[in-house]
């Protein structure tokens, strides 16, 4: 779909920092982290370096072309990463509700 008065989405923290917009879809997804309980706050133990992260930026559009939601997502540099060594556990993705009704109702229907 191509939108005639598209957005331009940031392409790196310092830019977005200069747009309100862009600032409160960070707070959102920030607060949306710790709502979550995503991380804990640990000392880095020695030896370590640290893993950087990394701000993605997008404009959601409504069906109609017009803005939905500016959308930042706070992302790690998981390239960097080692199995055992910067992490121990690994992301479970959480089925909504919908889908799962969704299925159950298919099931019902297939007996």
């Amino acid at each position: 779909m191509s939108h005639s008065l598209s957005q331009k989405e940031p392409t790196g923290f310092k830019e977005a920092l200069k747009d309100s917009k862009w600032v409160e879809a960070m707070n959102e997804e920030l607060s949306a982290l710790e709502e979550n309980h995503t991380w804990n706050i640990v000392d880095l133990p020695a030896g370590k370096n640290v893993i950087g992260c990394k701000w993605l930026y997008k404009v959601k559009y409504n069906s109609d072309g017009s803005v939905s939601r500016y959308k930042a997502r706070l992302v790690i540099m998981g390239n960097r990463q080692r199995h055992g060594i910067d992490y121990n556990q690994t992301f479970a993705p959480v089925a909504k509700m919908a889908t799962v009704r969704s299925l159950l109702a298919l099931a019902s229907i297939e007996g």
